[in-house]
């Protein structure tokens, strides 16, 4: 059993290796401009831009089709002139500001970027009011009478025999 896990491991070590070179693959070099300022800014945009097949990558770090196509358009603007400001308002004017891994701040988007906070101090404002509620709920027992004093005498008499 023992020998199994170790082979295990051993075949399974590199793979966590692989997996974090994935995504310096996905920028082909076919992709790339001769200029290194313009690449540069492509890269920076690239950045910039969510891949809408992976939701949780850039489009610089996706090896979708997608996130291909977007590469290379980011690309072809840059050539055309446009600035980075225009790449990136031409792209969300296609896709929405879902593309973008920085949405503005808008009333489409309050909840986005506040939501969070609100739940933070809902939650706090919760968890306040009912440790409130419970300390006055909890207050101390009355003092036990001289009858009840005897009587638990009695009883931790009888216990003790």
């Amino acid at each position: 059993m023992r020998r199994r896990f170790a082979v295990l491991l051993i075949l399974l070590t590199p793979l966590p290796i692989l997996m974090g070179a994935a995504p310096a693959l996905a920028v082909l070099p076919s992709e790339r401009l001769d200029d290194p300022v313009l690449e540069a800014r492509a890269r920076g945009l690239s950045h910039e831009l969510r891949c809408l097949v992976c939701r949780n990558e850039t489009i610089d770090d996706s090896n979708a089709d997608l996130a291909h196509d977007l590469r290379v358009l980011v690309r072809e603007r840059l050539k055309a002139g446009d600035s980075d400001a225009a790449v990136l308002q031409f792209v969300t004017s296609r896709y929405g500001d879902y593309v973008l891994l920085r949405p503005p701040v808008k009333p489409e988007t309050w909840a986005l970027w506040f939501g969070p906070a609100g739940l933070a101090v809902l939650g706090a404002f919760g968890a306040a009011f009912h440790l409130r509620r419970r300390r006055l709920q909890g207050e101390a027992p009355a003092p036990l009478t001289e009858a009840e004093k005897t009587r638990l005498a009695e009883l931790l008499d009888d216990s003790a025999k």
